[in-house]
């Protein structure tokens, strides 16, 4: 092994290859033996794909270019595209935000008329032959309309199902086809704040008659409404401080196994699945615990409940078919994959990968799940990985940069599972620590309300907290810390560098400068979750003002780079060019690059490589090495030549 530098080591992990090479899973739908799943393609152009894969792993692309099956409702989207029994796919197309249907091998014919509406997270309705989905209407000055719709098939005319709530979600239609279940919640509640079940028959007109509330409230986040085969309205609840799983009975909710774990997520894209039903009514369920997914099966009848054992630490959108599971999965040594799973046998196999990479086991950093103090007498999580590399080590006497990783929502959560683009780093002399900060979800309902009314401040502690602990542990070099950030992760980063002086690098990705901006200016899913984050504005405006970084940049003292789309409607431009100006006009070594047709997260090949290499050059620049790679100069402003 050659002793180098921490960060010039090479790897055979190109930011190119992470770029076009790797895909982006979102949806799947099962229909008879058949799975669907889409995949967001970085090297055409972010372009979202619905692939059809039969059981013996032969896969072909439904939608033709230049279709994107992609929806913008609620500007995250999700649930953009369902399957029919007889494998028709109905899918919303991004370039003009209309329902198309299509089968492998033809061109895609309109459903919808098109204009300033959008559709989401479908459900079929063929006795009838018209479609559900969730509408935004945002054909009206001011905030977007959003509704439960129907739509006829055959002409394409809508009638509004439910309306009179600010959101919407999951509508479900009985076996019967004689009632619709749906979520609705309104402003300043997100769903996983407290959401509510809705459930009505069907009028013979198609219509909802006498809707009636099933669960749910301000302090009750409800997900997944789901129909067993025999017709109960199964859900999700977080009622006892876990999303845990009820059902409904002659007017009464049963919990059907109370657990210390999560069966439900932050509701940020719609469709999201984790539980579905056998035949007999069993249910096959994925769960949170500890920062692993774990898969289940449960019978409701019995209360019988058993864990299924899998090689996975990451599981995700659970569907099930006849006989079959299928999920996305990723262990700590293969990265994300479309997996069926054989009930009756208890056999996994790959059907679809993410990327076709093969990575030297030797080469990889395994995570280390690390459980830290933190302020207030509380512990946070995280996984580290220490820097790996087969053919180098460190120089004498050195030890790695520290990157800390603070991932988005900010109540998403990061896992075990091989990231590819985490490896980039620890294969070139980096030691990385994903931080599941206060706030974050798969550690109950109290551990994500850490953060209520304290956004900027616990989630801030607990980076800073980790990057502590390695360093009294050993593991990283003091001098050397990093931070970077997406969305809301990109708020922490700024937050950590202009509120504690323990960093000496960070790189903001679409984050967050300026809250009062942010609360002024952002979409309307997003309008007001400040108000539980930090407070109601403008009432509290002073708050906002004490936790914008924008407005202190006379604190900092570290460098920043900055990354943004030009077309974020999350979180817009003029974020990130306030920050840079501000620092910039401070004399500090500051990046901003731009990237021209990109909204709120880069899908584009180019965009991805040139990001990932830019800030690797940053980093190079400020902490003395050179990276290995060859990659376009990045023009840092206040940095004297080399």
């Amino acid at each position: 092994m050659k002793a180098a530098p921490y960060g010039s080591w090479t790897s055979a992990i190109s930011a190119e290859q992470l770029a076009a090479a790797t895909v982006r899973f979102g949806q799947i739908g099962v229909a008879g033996d058949t799975v669907f799943c889409s995949e967001g393609r970085p090297g055409e152009g972010g372009r979202n794909v619905v692939v059809e894969c039969d059981a013996a792993g032969s896969a072909a692309d439904v939608n033709p270019a230049p279709f994107n099956a992609r929806t913008r409702v609620h500007e995250y989207g999700g649930g953009d595209f369902i399957v029919a029994p007889d494998g028709e796919v109905f899918f919303s197309h991004d370039g003009d935000g209309r329902i198309y249907r299509t089968r492998r091998g033809a061109t895609p014919q309109p459903v919808t008329k098109g204009g300033a509406l959008r559709y989401a997270d479908f459900a079929l309705d063929p006795a009838r032959d018209r479609l559900i989905a969730v509408r935004e209407d945002h054909s009206a000055a001011g905030e977007a309309v959003n509704t439960i719709v129907a739509i006829a098939l055959g002409s394409g005319a809508e009638s509004v199902l439910a309306r009179g709530h600010d959101f919407f979600s999951n509508p479900r239609l009985s076996p019967d086809g004689r009632q619709l279940a749906w979520l609705s919640w309104d402003h300043p509640r997100m769903p996983w704040q407290g959401s509510d079940l809705w459930v009505a028959v069907l009028d013979a007109e198609g219509g909802l008659a006498a809707p009636r509330h099933v669960a749910g409230g301000d302090r009750e986040s409800i997900f997944q409404p789901e129909w067993s085969p025999a017709g109960e309205l199964h859900f999700a609840s977080d009622r006892s401080g876990w999303w845990n799983l009820q059902r409904e009975r002659t007017g009464r909710i049963e919990p059907l196994h109370a657990m210390a774990a999560e069966f439900g997520e932050p509701q940020w894209n719609f469709a999201f699945s984790m539980y579905g039903f056998e035949a007999d009514g069993r249910i096959v369920c994925l769960y949170e615990q500890g920062g692993r997914s774990h898969l289940a099966r449960l019978d409701p009848a019995s209360g019988a409940f058993a864990e299924v054992e899998t090689p996975y630490c990451s599981l995700r959108e659970l569907h099930v078919g006849a006989g079959f599971v299928a999920c996305f999965a990723a262990s700590e040594r293969e990265a994300e994959a479309l997996v069926r799973f054989d009930l009756a046998r208890g056999s996994f196999s790959v059907l679809r990968r993410s990327s076709e990479t093969a990575y030297d086991p030797g080469e990889l950093s395994i995570a280390e799940a690390i459980e830290f103090p933190t302020e207030g007498g509380l512990t946070a999580h995280a996984f580290f990985y220490a820097p790996r590399n087969a053919a180098f080590v460190g120089e004498p006497g050195t030890k790695p940069p520290l990157l800390v990783i603070s991932h988005g929502g900010p109540t998403g959560a990061t896992s075990a599972s091989l990231g590819p683009r985490l490896q980039y780093w620890t294969q070139r002399g980096f030691a990385v620590v994903d931080v599941n900060y206060g706030g974050s979800s798969g550690y109950g309902r109290a551990y994500r309300e850490r953060l209520d009314g304290r956004w900027g401040v616990v989630d801030v502690d607990d980076v800073v907290n980790a990057a502590r602990f390695l360093v009294a542990r050993g593991d990283v070099d003091p001098e050397r810390l990093a931070i970077r950030g997406a969305s809301a992760g990109g708020f922490t980063t700024l937050a950590a560098l202009a509120f504690r002086d323990v960093f000496h690098a960070g790189a903001s990705h679409y984050g967050i400068g300026d809250l009062e901006a942010l609360a002024r200016d952002t979409h309307k899913f997003e309008s007001r979750y400040l108000d539980s984050l930090v407070g109601p504005y403008p009432a509290r405006a002073d708050l906002y003002r004490e936790r914008s970084p924008v407005n202190f940049t006379e604190r900092l003292s570290s460098a920043l780079i900055l990354f943004q789309g030009a077309e974020d409607l999350a979180v817009p431009p003029n974020q990130a060019e306030a920050m840079f100006a501000a620092v910039r006009a401070k004399g500090l070594p500051v990046a901003y690059l731009l990237f021209p047709g990109e909204q709120h997260g880069f899908r584009q090949a180019r965009h991805i490589r040139r990001a990932l290499e830019a800030e690797l050059a940053f980093y190079g620049r400020i902490f003395g090495f050179v990276p290995a790679d060859a990659i376009e100069p990045v023009e840092i402003e206040n940095l004297p030549p080399r």
